[in-house]
């Protein structure tokens, strides 16, 4: 049996090995204790029936937007955990939790054009549509696809792009 719940600051070392194990890119410990501090919200783990933190979801509110929207950072269910329903889970909770704490009009998130799998659970699982791609947005220069999740329609329908810098 395992449990979606949220994540505390106790799981922050957990979420982060579980991201070592199963995930290319990988980030510092201080930025999961950014995350939990300013969207405590948005961060839930999958436990086990030991404890174990077996995948999470690390999520956000976009600040630099002119829109209200969440972004998620990182998703990650253990091999040994995978095609049980956890990472739509974790993503449901998330995108609840962006809607109604913080009213989000719509979720996004990037996701390596190689990665079939992760692209199957966005698009046909959980309704994400891809926005854009971005050139070599990975540190090993593999192209990302900008996916997005509408909760919301905004007056033209779809979520529009940031204003460019």
């Amino acid at each position: 049996m395992v449990s979606i719940r949220p994540a505390v600051m106790g799981d922050l070392l957990a979420m982060q090995r579980c991201n070592l194990l199963c995930l290319p890119e990988n980030y510092q410990l201080k930025y999961y204790f950014y995350h939990i501090l300013s969207w405590p919200q948005l961060l839930y783990v999958a436990e086990d029936y030991d404890g174990k933190i077996v995948g999470y979801v690390l999520a956000k509110m976009e600040e630099e937007s002119t829109e209200v929207h969440g972004h998620i950072t990182s998703l990650a269910v253990a091999r040994t955990h995978r095609k049980l329903g956890l990472a739509t889970k974790l993503m449901n909770a998330a995108h609840h939790a962006m809607e109604e704490v913080f009213d989000a009009e719509y979720s996004s998130l990037h996701v390596r054009v190689t990665n079939l799998g992760a692209i199957h659970l966005y698009s046909d699982t959980l309704g994400y549509k891809i926005h854009d791609t971005e050139s070599k947005y990975y540190a090993d220069g593999e192209d990302a696809y900008d996916m997005q999740r509408v909760f919301k329609p905004s007056a033209a329908g779809k979520p529009s792009k940031r204003p460019q810098e």
